[in-house]
């Protein structure tokens, strides 16, 4: 059983929400992201979905563009992502990893190789933006074959037939993006996710979270009693992006603040 099924299976037990925190590796500089790791746990983070820098974030909206091009402009890399879960796992062996980003570093890095590094790294899941169900066979044999899960979105436009198949791939959790647009776009509509949630439940016993438009912890709360939990990643990266002339520990610990008032809100229910 992977880290991902293990800490979601001890969350569905003790009757608690998931909370997934995403940042970008790299961003604002590369040394703010390892603290920034550890900070989010601490805080009490079940999963932590770490951002691979790319040039064309096409699912992203203008605050996680920037944490992207950020990143880009110290260098940071597919291997310098891999690299920093091996830190993580040098004092956090049980928080389970996902790397979250594009098909095209993965495929220039090889989907055999790309699987092997990752699981020798520490990472324990992918969530490739722009890879289909259709698209996605080759890919899943290398991540099942060591071990990783594979983790898809879910959309508001994503058909019962079409959810099927995804489900059909997946494994770990169901991500569901609950706005039309990118991320950090619009405004939450807490009865359209209801009933699109209600939808996708009849199809899959996978945990299903739910992220875009999660942006405090009053939006967190109101997403995580209708969920089995919440991604919160925008309003992260925009704090990282305002305090880049900070030390990686000031960073690490506004996150951090972020981070607890979050989790207290959707601890109430």
């Amino acid at each position: 059983m992977s880290r991902i099924s293990q800490r979601l299976n001890q969350a569905k037990a003790s009757g608690k929400k998931i909370l997934v925190a995403y940042v970008v590796n790299g961003d604002p500089f590369p040394q703010a992201t390892l603290p920034t790791l550890h900070a989010m746990v601490e805080q009490g983070v079940d999963v932590i979905e770490l951002g691979v820098p790319f040039s064309d974030p096409m699912a992203e909206g203008p605050v996680i563009q920037k944490g992207h091009e950020r990143a880009l402009e110290h260098g940071t890399s597919l291997n310098g992502t891999l690299e920093i879960v091996k830190q993580f796992r040098a004092t956090n062996n049980t928080t389970p990893v996902v790397l979250m980003g594009y098909a095209n570093p993965v495929e220039r890095f090889g989907y055999a190789e790309f699987a092997k590094a990752a699981a020798n790294a520490g990472v324990d899941g992918l969530l490739t933006v722009d890879l289909p169900p259709e698209e996605v066979a080759v890919l899943k044999a290398e991540l099942d074959a060591n071990g990783l899960d594979n983790i898809f979105l879910l959309a508001p436009t994503t058909t019962v037939e079409r959810a099927q198949k995804i489900a059909a791939h997946a494994s770990g959790f169901l991500y569901y993006v609950s706005l039309k647009g990118v991320t950090g776009a619009g405004h939450l509509d807490v009865d359209a996710v209801k009933t699109k949630l209600a939808e996708f439940g009849k199809l899959t016993d996978l945990p299903v979270c739910v992220g875009f438009g999660i942006k405090d912890p009053e939006t967190a709360k109101a997403v995580a009693g209708l969920a089995d939990g919440v991604v919160v990643g925008s309003v992260l990266v925009d704090k990282m992006g305002a305090q880049a002339d900070k030390t990686a520990e000031e960073i690490a610990a506004s996150v951090g603040d972020i981070i607890s008032g979050i989790r207290k809100a959707i601890d109430t229910l």
